[in-house]
């Protein structure tokens, strides 16, 4: 499947391409980003190994994860999607659509999470309509987990990911059930 393009009142979510590295790696080399993402600035390497892996996850499964800009400015404003990562977790993940984001500091707490993540959970309703979409978050990142919890996100468990402390949440599919079977009958 090839990535769509997302639009919101204020932001547009599109495929990463070559462009956004500069301003993705400058997001995840910024030590307030990755607070409570590893707690270190990511290397140019890493920045560029996820750049290649939120695009091709599209090409693998259907889904990835899409660079979110401000509509008006062209400003980059963070990223958001899903993957399957095969994570070393119990419970499993495995099969699952885990949604993540991560934005620029200079876009906290205006409202772009919330929106875009809105916009990708419509999408992936939408398109794939899984079962329920998890989340993992650190247990110490108050905002992200205020954001999960405004756009249906539940707590399921307390746990921990390569030794730090997590919150895995999950949201179910908002119809109960009835997209997939309305939609698998083609």
């Amino acid at each position: 499947m090839s990535a769509p393009t997302l639009t919101t009142a204020r932001l547009t979510l599109s495929p990463p391409v070559l462009a956004d590295f500069d301003d993705s790696r400058a997001m995840w080399a910024d030590p307030i980003v990755v607070q409570h993402v590893g707690g270190r600035p990511f290397t140019d390497e890493e920045s560029w190994t996820r750049l290649l892996r939120a695009r091709g996850l599209w090409a693998v499964l259907g889904f990835g994860y899409w660079a979110v800009r401000e509509t008006s400015t062209g400003r980059y404003v963070g990223e958001v999607g899903f993957a399957d990562l095969h994570r070393d977790i119990a419970p499993s993940l495995r099969g699952l659509p885990e949604m993540g984001w991560v934005l620029a500091a200079w876009a906290h707490g205006q409202g772009f999470g919330t929106e875009a993540v809105r916009a990708g959970l419509a999408w992936i309703d939408q398109t794939l309509a899984p079962p329920r979409v998890p989340c993992i978050i650190d247990a110490e990142n108050a905002a992200s987990l205020a954001l999960a919890a405004k756009v249906g996100f539940q707590i399921r468990v307390h746990t921990h990911y390569k030794g730090a402390p997590i919150v895995l949440m999950e949201r179910a599919r908002p119809d109960g059930g009835t997209a997939r079977a309305a939609t698998s009958s083609t």
